[in-house]
C-alpha cells in the first residue's frame, strides 16, 4: 500500500529508524517525512518507500488541514502523533 498525503508511517531503516512521521506528500518512490520536532514542516525529510511502513490513516484537524493543502504547524503535528489510537 502507497501512503497518501496525512497517513502517519513508520521509519523502518537510517537513524529515525523506529519513529512516527505524517507524510506531507509522496510520489511513486519517495515520501516527504515531517514528525514537528526533528524534521519540521519547512524542511521535511526525503524518505524511499520501501524504508517506510503505514501504519494508520491520519484522523483529525491535522490531517484534514494537510490534505486540503493548508498550511500545519509544528505543534500540530507533534499533538497529532502523540495522540491515542482511536
Amino acid at each position: 500500500m502507497s501512503p497518501e498525503t496525512a497517513d502517519i508511517v513508520l521509519s523502518l531503516r537510517g537513524r529515525d529508524a523506529g519513529s512516527e512521521f505524517f507524510v506531507l506528500q509522496a510520489d511513486g518512490e519517495t515520501a516527504l517525512l515531517c514528525d514537528g520536532r526533528a524534521r519540521r514542516v519547512e524542511k521535511p525529510k526525503r524518505k524511499n518507500l520501501r524504508h517506510i511502513s503505514f501504519i494508520r490513516k491520519g484522523e483529525g484537524r491535522t490531517a484534514e488541514k494537510l490534505r486540503a493543502g493548508e498550511k500545519v504547524t509544528n505543534g500540530e503535528i507533534r499533538r497529532a502523533l502523540r495522540a491515542p489510537e482511536a
